[in-house]
């Protein structure tokens, strides 16, 4: 975004999305104790915002992208109630926290394959991005193993979506290899 100084080619709702996943887990590891959770969402939940603070000042259409922002602060506000003020028992607040975590998480995972009958047509992976599907790979297979040692279901299982879309996507990107696009080859000069 800053090198090209637009936001043409880069999708706001990621951005969103993966904020509130970092303050959901950011969440769930305070109310767990885990100070993994809590480092690694913590300093996740700063990188997005960052981004989303950059999103906003090339965005051209920025109140589409605050009625976005404060929807999710809304929806956030709102979640925090219900976890805070309706389920007292720290338990009952932690099992059911891993599990909007955890379904939240699943669906970001599966929300790249949206585009994947856009690629089998086009036989273009120019939607994808490679170094993020790497990312996607050892992210999930780091989670699960963490969620593995700590015997933790509501860490472990939503990973594995992430592992199977990302070898997905890398089969595509083996079957319809990616053309440089003139904004890559911009960046790399």
């Amino acid at each position: 975004m800053r090198m090209t100084r637009s936001v043409d080619s880069v999708q706001f709702l990621p951005f969103l999305t993966t904020e509130v996943n970092n303050l959901g887990w950011l969440s769930y590891g305070a109310l767990k104790g885990d100070g993994t959770l809590i480092v690694v969402n913590a300093v996740g939940a700063v990188l997005q915002a960052l981004y989303i603070s950059a999103y906003l000042h090339y965005c051209p259409r920025k109140r589409a992208v605050l009625l976005q922002t404060a929807t999710l602060l809304g929806v956030l506000l709102l979640g925090y109630g219900y976890f805070g003020l309706l389920v007292p028992d720290p338990e009952a607040r932690l099992q059911q926290l891993g599990l909007f975590c955890s379904v939240f998480t699943i669906s970001m995972y599966l929300s790249p394959l949206t585009d994947l009958a856009k690629v089998i047509q086009t036989k273009s992976t120019q939607c994808f991005s490679f170094s993020l599907t790497i990312a996607t790979l050892l992210t999930s297979v780091s989670w699960c193993l963490y969620g593995f040692r700590l015997r933790d279901p509501y860490i472990m299982v939503p990973n594995f979506p992430g592992i199977l879309t990302s070898f997905i996507r890398l089969w595509l990107f083996w079957k319809y290899p990616q053309e440089q696009d003139r904004n890559y080859r911009l960046l790399q000069t």
